[in-house]
């Protein structure tokens, strides 16, 4: 049994992203697949941020970083990372997959996620999720 004093910091997550709480007490819990996001671009922290778009992988049936120029499903962007995601534990070690929860019908504000969705991506959630 490890009785050390041990630091743990939590950062608040944002949600400017957000445009209004519609939707949000519908949220599908899914499992990301960690491989398919940049350390240096995504998770510097250890944290995946909420805001991310989110497209499924056909073969796993796990969800990814949206990109229009991948044609393995995350081509079409499905709905919007919830909230922020661990991926590196505090001994530093990152985890292949992880659970986490995405907004499927809302609201949101382009200007304010924390990677961009593209014209084609805002088309594939045009019937669920409204961009402002």
């Amino acid at each position: 049994m490890d009785l050390s004093l041990r630091t743990v910091s939590f950062a608040q997550d944002r949600k400017d992203w957000l445009g209004s709480q519609h939707g949000t007490d519908v949220l599908r819990s899914i499992t990301l697949d960690v491989s398919t996001f940049v350390k240096a671009t995504h998770y510097p922290d250890g944290f995946l941020k909420s805001g991310i778009p989110l497209g499924k992988i056909t073969a796993s049936g796990k969800y990814g970083l949206y990109d229009d120029s991948k044609t393995d499903g995350r081509q079409t962007c499905v709905g919007i990372l919830w909230s922020g995601v661990e991926v590196i534990d505090r001994r530093g070690n990152a985890s292949t997959s992880v659970g986490g929860s995405m907004l499927i019908h809302g609201v949101i504000k382009l200007s304010a996620l924390p990677v961009a969705l593209d014209a084609n991506g805002q088309t594939d959630v045009a019937s669920r999720i409204y961009t402002v």
